[in-house]
């Protein structure tokens, strides 16, 4: 009797039949279902699964077509031979825990599972106020588009390219849209060859550390400032200078003069929201020929930025090419495209790019394709204009209800126009981490701002708000019901 194969809890998140199907399948490859036994007839497993029968009919169809199953007349559904055993080498091998095995502690050369990160749930989805940094709301995301763009991507012009191994190059596409569309919009104009895509933010900082930094490299960052850029270089035995930052962004003075590379979020800074300031670019840029610094370019929140007349980037002023600028479709599409570039001298690029060959050759080409034919249709900028409105007004809400109901712990007198998240600070011996805690068992996700301080005795009263996830509607009750988890501390 099969009946006893036959048990799916079902995912409400996915269809009957896609479910259905992996299940049956998994039956057939793992050798649980006998070739000399017919299956049940469709009407059977659908009594027995609750699923409608024509349900069952597709799917029987469909296994017949890939050859796991046959049809024999008056007989019904059988597993093919081609699947009559499981495709698995059997051993007798015990593992045991014992002497003989590895003490991987003492192999490892370096640990960055022993860093502190920023640490974000999973379940983010299911808090009624999630003030999480760094997401979207899903109902945003234009899916139609990009199933659009998947679709055209696969059709015969298109997939005779991505289905081959690019070795090192990237889709040129794609490069020329970044080149062309998104670059001109912070004044950079660049050829080509001084473009390379990553997959990420985090990927380029990676490539670059691995690349520039030893021992002997003094590194500067921002403090607070992006905890994995820190991790980062650090993990690359750097010497970390970590420079002040205040309302108008980072502290350009003497502490900068002897430090090889600087690494900066100068736009929109992390995790303050500070923009640097004019007069403060102007020094940075001086100070970078005279100190022979080269100066790392975190534009992260660049697209997105709300303003009418946005600042241009570092890079757009660098006459020398001693900025590295690194971009990022995550927060401007979806932090799960993971899909970033970098712009530099042609000569680093190059050699980046020999890096990268032997650590993963080039990001996967099909992505690289469809966000290509996303930007060159036109279907990013009528996104990124309706997220710049929805942002827009998710801003004024927060501003408003943090001056309701939290005005003693605004850090700046004005919050920018280009920052998806704020920065706040409780009152002197509240720990916002233990806050967190609490917050959460009212259902409200915030994000506690000592992570992004890379000291001993980090200061524990800070914490982010970011507002890119949550519903507008949701924001002044959310942080309104904050106010009352603050009351207890």
């Amino acid at each position: 009797m099969l009946e006893q194969h036959f048990q799916i809890e079902f995912d409400p998140e996915r269809t009957l039949q896609e479910q259905t199907r992996e299940h049956l399948v998994n039956l057939i490859l793992s050798g649980r279902l006998p070739v000399n036994e017919a299956l049940p007839s469709s009407r059977n497993l659908a009594q027995m699964l609750g699923v409608s029968r024509n349900t069952i009919v597709l799917i029987y169809e469909s296994l017949v077509d890939s050859g796991y199953i046959e049809s024999r007349p008056r007989k019904g559904f059988f597993v093919t031979h081609n699947f009559s055993t499981p495709e698995v080498i059997s051993t007798n091998v015990v593992q045991n825990d014992d002497a003989g095995s590895p003490d991987w502690l003492q192999r490892f050369k370096k640990k960055p599972s022993t860093e502190r990160n920023i640490v974000k749930p999973n379940n983010w989805q299911s808090f009624e106020y999630p003030f999480i940094y760094g997401q979207i709301q899903h109902e945003f995301f234009p899916l139609e588009q990009w199933r659009d763009v998947a679709r055209k991507s696969m059709s015969g012009h298109w997939n005779k390219y991505w289905v081959n191994d690019m070795v090192d190059t990237d889709d040129p596409i794609l490069i020329e849209q970044i080149r062309t569309r998104l670059l001109p919009r912070r004044g950079i104009y660049v050829e080509p060859n001084e473009i390379i895509i990553t997959i990420g933010t985090q990927n380029s900082l990676y490539l670059l550390a691995n690349l520039l930094c030893n021992s002997n490299t003094r590194m500067a960052v921002e403090t607070p400032g992006f905890r994995d850029a820190f991790n980062i270089f650090s993990l690359f035995n750097s010497q970390i200078h970590q420079q002040p930052v205040d309302q108008n962004g980072m502290l350009i003075d003497e502490r900068l003069n002897d430090c090889d590379y600087l690494y900066i979020t100068p736009s929109n800074q992390v995790p303050t929201g500070a923009e640097l300031s004019d007069a403060r670019r102007q020094q940075l840029m001086a100070l970078s020929r005279e100190q022979d610094l080269i100066i790392i370019e975190d534009d992260y929140d660049a697209e997105i930025n709300m303003k009418y007349n946005p600042k241009p980037a570092l890079k757009a002023n660098d006459e020398h090419n001693r900025v590295i600028y690194i971009g990022s479709m995550s927060k401007s599409i979806s932090p799960g495209l993971r899909i970033g570039y970098m712009v530099a001298d042609e000569e680093l690029i190059s050699e980046i790019r020999a890096l990268r060959r032997l650590m993963y050759r080039h990001p996967p080409v099909n992505n690289q394709r469809q966000l290509a034919l996303f930007l060159s249709l036109g279907y990013y900028d009528t996104y990124l204009r309706k997220i710049r409105e929805i942002n827009a007004a998710k801003l004024q809400r927060v501003i408003e209800s943090v001056d309701r109901h939290l005005p003693h712990m605004r850090t700046a007198d004005e919050i920018g126009q280009g920052v998806t998240s704020v920065w706040l600070k409780a009152p002197a011996g509240v720990n916002t981490e233990e806050v967190s805690w609490a917050a959460a068992r009212k259902s409200i996700l915030i994000e506690s701002g000592a992570i992004h301080f890379a000291c001993d005795n980090p200061p524990e009263n800070y914490f982010r708000l970011g507002f890119s996830a949550i519903a507008n509607h949701k924001i002044e009750p959310g942080i309104a019901a904050l106010k009352e988890v603050f009351a207890q501390f």
